[in-house]
C-alpha cells in the first residue's frame, strides 16, 4: 500500500495531539527539539521550520488519523471550507450574485483560495474555479482547524479492474470491479490493514492494500458544466440532465426520497424521470425492467445505467453524456459526477423517448 507524503502542517498538529489532546488551542505547541512554533493553537504552514521535521517517522501512526494530513497532498496553502447551513454554495463565474451559475461548493468542501476581492473569493476546488460569497467560507486558522475534522481516509485504484470481494481475502467472490484511479471511502478504520474495508456506492467491500493509494481527502466542488451532450439530443433529455445536475453536491441518505435533504440512487433517478412523466419504482433492481433495455454502444443523454454485485443489481445513475454519469453515490460524496465506466455496468434501460 502506497503511503502518499505527509504534510509537514499536519505533522505538527498531530504531534500536538500526541503529546495532549486537551490542550488548550490557544496554548503554544513545544517541538521535540525546545523551539517554539510562533503561532497560538493550530500551526499555519509559514510558521513551521520544515528542515527540522526531516528526521519525524509517522507513517501508519494513529495520529494521523486526527491530525487529517492535507497541505502537501493536495496543494492547498490558503484553504477555505464551505460553511453554508446546508446544501451547496454557488459558485459563479464573476464577483456577482448575477454570475452564471458554473459549479456547486458542497457543504464542508474544501477549496484553494486564490484571491479575494471584496465580499467575493476566487476558488479553485477539484475541476472548478470561480467565486464564492465571503459569507459562506471559513478561512484562514479556522478553516484548517476545520480540515482537521472533515477529512476522511479514501483509497484509489492504481491498477485497472480492481478486484472489490465480498469478504477479506481472495477465496471469495469478486462483487465489483473498479477502474483505475476511483475514490472511494474507507471504512471501520482499515486504512492500514492488508485488506481494506470500502464503500462503493453503498455496497460494502474488500480491496488489498496492494492495488491502492490511501490518502486523507475532503470532498471538493462538482461542476455543472461536465455534461456533454451530443447531436440530436432531444430537449427532454437534455432538460432531464440538466434538472438532475443542479443537484449535484447534495446529501444521499438510504432509502431518502428528497433531492434537496437526503436521496438514494433509485430515489434519485425515480425523482428526477417523474418531472418529465416517467413514473419509476424506489428500487435500482426495479427500474431496470421498468423500460427498454439497450446496450451500452446506445446509451444516450438521460438513460439509465446499473451497477451491483456480481450479476445483481443495487446501484442506478443517469447516463448525461461524454462517457459520464450523475448519481446519489454514497454518505460521503452525495450525489455526484462520474465516469460512467468507473465499475463495470450490468445493463442499461431507456425510459425517455424521442
Amino acid at each position: 500500500m502506497k503511503k502518499r507524503i505527509i504534510s509537514a502542517f499536519f505533522v505538527v498538529c498531530a504531534l500536538a495531539l500526541i503529546i495532549d489532546h486537551s490542550i488548550d488551542s490557544q496554548e503554544k505547541i513545544a517541538r521535540q527539539s525546545g523551539d517554539k512554533i510562533a503561532t497560538a493553537g493550530v500551526a499555519t504552514a509559514s510558521a513551521v521550520d520544515f528542515s527540522s521535521l526531516d528526521s519525524l517517522s509517522v507513517e501508519d501512526s494513529k495520529a494521523i488519523a486526527t491530525a487529517k494530513s492535507l497541505g502537501d497532498i493536495y496543494g492547498y496553502k490558503n484553504i477555505g471550507i464551505c460553511n453554508v447551513n446546508e446544501g451547496n454554495l454557488n459558485i459563479r463565474e464573476s464577483a456577482s450574485p448575477d454570475g452564471k451559475l458554473i459549479g456547486k461548493f458542497p457543504l464542508n468542501a474544501g477549496c484553494e483560495i486564490v484571491s479575494t476581492e471584496g465580499e467575493w473569493s476566487y476558488i479553485k476546488s477539484g475541476e472548478v474555479e470561480g467565486y464564492v460569497n465571503n459569507e459562506y467560507l471559513l478561512t484562514g486558522d479556522e478553516a484548517w482547524t476545520k480540515a482537521t475534522e472533515l477529512a476522511e481516509y479514501v483509497a484509489t485504484s492504481n491498477t485497472g479492474g480492481l478486484n472489490v470481494r465480498e469478504e477479506p481475502n481472495t477465496d471469495c467472490e469478486v462483487i465489483i470491479q473498479l477502474a483505475d484511479g476511483e475514490e472511494v471511502p474507507i471504512l471501520d478504520d482499515t486504512q492500514e490493514d492488508e485488506w481494506i474495508k470500502v464503500d462503493v456506492d453503498g455496497e460494502v467491500g474488500y480491496v488489498s492494500a496492494e492495488f491502492v493509494d490511501v490518502d486523507l481527502s475532503l470532498t471538493t466542488a462538482m461542476t455543472l458544466t461536465e455534461a456533454r451532450y451530443g447531436e440530436g439530443v432531444s430537449d427532454v433529455r437534455m432538460a432531464a440532465c440538466d434538472f438532475a445536475l443542479q443537484y449535484v453536491g447534495n446529501r444521499y441518505v438510504w432509502g431518502g426520497t428528497s433531492l434537496t435533504h437526503g436521496i438514494d440512487c433509485s430515489g434519485f433517478t425515480m425523482q428526477v424521470m417523474a418531472q418529465y412523466g416517467v413514473h419509476l419504482s424506489h428500487s435500482s433492481r426495479a427500474q431496470a425492467n421498468e423500460g427498454t433495455r439497450i446496450s451500452t454502444s446506445e446509451l444516450k443523454p438521460g438513460d439509465l445505467i446499473f451497477y451491483g454485485k456480481g450479476k445483481s443489481i443495487s446501484h442506478v445513475a443517469i447516463y448525461i453524456g461524454g462517457g459520464q454519469i450523475v448519481h446519489a453515490s454514497n454518505k460521503r460524496d452525495g450525489i455526484k459526477i462520474s465516469n460512467a465506466f468507473y465499475r463495470t455496468p450490468i445493463t442499461c434501460c431507456r425510459v425517455l423517448y424521442d
